[in-house]
């Protein structure tokens, strides 16, 4: 088994990306799996080689779980199924490719272990079969053992024609949960937004190099390259209301994300047998654990308040760590709000300006998103409960514990508001 958890620090510039797994087709995404393969590129593959969206022959009681966990899970027989797999050594794994896919599906069949039964059904303990070799693919990567946004999101993810573009009718997820098409939208449009965002990586080091350099008129380039991408990952993020249903995501999806820190339906946490015998605690799925909006904070010099900044921090844990160690590499550089500030330059500030903006309103709109798909469906929710109580016993109960919270376990209105706040305290004024 290769691992993949980069200790080596690259030089702090240039920030060449590929040194930190960061593609300049794909951003953040993990590398297309028929790419990985072997092919030197998508067009290159034919449609029958699947490549990593399948794991190699030895690890074929975890791919055919992982296949059907959606009726495994709504037949109530996952946890059975998990009983009765092998304890596989993830040894015979070869690069990170594998690795990623391999954490992808442990980390599913976690999710529909766990929660099968919903809130009020947990375990305690996930058993020897599914932790150990969870917890020895996570050490090798430098990931948690448990479903983040980079098994979710960035890992989850093929072409259905792999010469054809990246966009939603082309798309699909390799492995799902319940949630049907509103998953699958969930999934693909959160995907996409990140696609959205690649020529605002891009335009980081351009950014960076510039502040460095003095170049005022390369820097107001790389600043409206940014602005732009930010300004995409909004319109992008619009698609949500097209592909995911908000009773679907709150009742059926959002569950499955949960984790167990921070979450009154698992106040004790997780043990992990043959891991250890003490219950551990990790934060379940978030928008907070995509690396671009940290990166994007981080070259524009957003300093967000004392208990938001250390939520965002601890989220960078659940970042693969070549990701998070480029995140860091920013904060360690000039920020270009240097240049601006001395420049005197008021058409630099203005882009520099439109960039913060972007960001707020990216924020404003995901607090609009969080509003329909959380609190609107609670309130729902809620009131769908309180008349199932006055019919008699309640049946197929939509979760409650984290009516006020994130599925990363923020206190999540509160929180948006602050980081949309706190961005908008950026701007330079005159």
């Amino acid at each position: 088994m290769e691992g993949s958890a980069d200790t080596e620090e690259p030089p702090l510039l240039p920030l060449a990306l590929s040194r930190f797994h960061i593609s300049e087709e794909f951003g953040f995404l993990l590398p297309d799996p028929l790419v990985g393969a072997g092919c030197a590129s998508p067009s290159a593959c034919t449609g029958e080689r699947e490549g990593l969206t399948e794991l190699p022959a030895p690890y074929r009681p975890w791919m055919d779980i992982a296949h059907e966990l959606p009726q495994l899970i709504t037949s109530h027989q996952l946890r059975s199924r998990v009983h009765q797999m092998p304890q596989l050594s993830p040894q015979q794994l070869r690069g990170r490719e594998e690795l990623h896919l391999a954490h992808l599906v442990l980390s599913f069949i976690t999710m529909g272990y766990v929660w099968q039964e919903g809130e009020e059904g947990t375990v305690q303990v996930l058993p020897r079969n599914l932790a150990v070799p969870f917890w020895e693919v996570s050490q090798a990567l430098g990931l948690p053992p448990i479903l983040s946004h980079a098994d979710f999101v960035l890992a989850n993810w093929r072409r259905k024609d792999p010469s054809g573009p990246l966009e939603m009718e082309n798309l699909d997820t390799i492995i799902t949960l319940p949630g049907g098409e509103s998953l699958r939208g969930f999934i693909l449009v959160t995907l996409l937004v990140e696609k959205a965002a690649v020529p605002g990586i891009k335009a980081i080091p351009q950014a960076l190099g510039a502040t460095l350099q003095g170049d005022e008129e390369s820097l107001h380039r790389a600043l409206e390259e940014l602005a732009g991408a930010i300004e995409a990952m909004r319109e992008a993020l619009r698609r949500m209301h097209d592909y995911v249903d908000p009773e679907v995501f709150y009742s059926v999806i959002r569950i499955f994300l949960s984790g167990w820190k921070d979450n009154p339906a698992m106040a004790h946490g997780l043990v992990y047998e043959g891991v250890s015998a003490e219950a551990l605690a990790f934060s379940g799925g978030s928008a907070a654990q995509s690396t671009v909006l940290h990166a994007f904070d981080e070259l524009l010099g957003i300093c967000h308040r004392q208990d938001c900044a250390a939520f965002l921090l601890r989220m960078r844990e659940y970042m693969p760590p070549a990701h998070r160690a480029f995140v860091e590499q920013i904060r360690g550089a000039l920020s270009p709000r240097h240049l601006v500030l001395s420049s005197g330059n008021a058409r630099l500030r203005a882009a520099f300006n439109r960039c913060v903006s972007a960001l707020a309103e990216l924020r404003s709109y995901h607090i609009t998103i969080v509003t329909k798909y959380i609190a609107v469906a609670a309130s729902k929710a809620k009131a769908r409960r309180a008349e199932l109580n006055r019919a008699g016993p309640a049946v197929g109960k939509a979760p409650s514990a984290l009516e006020d919270k994130g599925t990363g376990g923020s206190h999540i209105f509160s929180f948006l508001k602050s980081i949309r706040d706190t961005t908008r305290e950026g701007m330079i004024r005159a």
